[in-house]
């Protein structure tokens, strides 16, 4: 990541989730290590030859896998005075302010990260896809929904969306 302007703000992306299910994963698997291996059993296999054992390392070696490449991947939201910048340890993508054709802030009813269900939606003028920034995987949720107010001000609205709704 080059050298940020002057006046940007750096969101980092949250890692609360990927951590807490490693946890319970690795919780799961000692207790079940030792309550088997405590007591025996005569209708379950030994402990050696139990499938549920590796179907609980499975999940538990996933998890940490995940948590890793996540860390890796070094994800970040960067809002500068002009433009947008989705970091991440490959590469940048930044969107300026002024390419945007609409901006929406909203809720989203099927998905909420962290509490929050706010997210924030806009339109780049050359593209048909939008971008979606949901605000409670980001550090600081509340500093960076104040700056999106910010930046929402001096764009045009965008329509009124119900996210999650079919």
């Amino acid at each position: 990541m080059e050298r940020l302007p002057a006046g940007s703000k750096v969101f980092r992306y949250k890692l609360d989730f990927y951590y807490q299910q490693s946890l319970l994963y690795l919780v799961t698997l000692l207790l079940y290590g030792g309550i088997r291996g405590t007591f025996t059993f005569e209708r379950l296999p030994s402990l050696v030859a139990d499938p549920i054992l590796y179907i609980i390392v499975f999940f538990v070696m996933l998890s940490f896998v995940v948590l890793v490449l996540n860390r890796a991947r070094d994800r970040r939201l960067i809002l500068a005075p002009d433009r947008i910048i989705f970091h991440n340890k490959f590469r940048d993508r930044e969107v300026l302010l002024s390419d945007i054709e609409w901006f929406h802030i909203g809720r989203e009813r099927s998905v909420q990260t962290a509490g929050r269900s706010q997210v924030i939606v806009f339109k780049m003028k050359n593209r048909r896809r939008l971008f979606r920034i949901r605000i409670g995987r980001y550090e600081r949720d509340k500093e960076l929904y104040h700056e999106m107010q910010r930046i929402a001000q001096g764009m045009p609205k965008g329509k009124r969306f119900i996210f999650g709704m079919t």
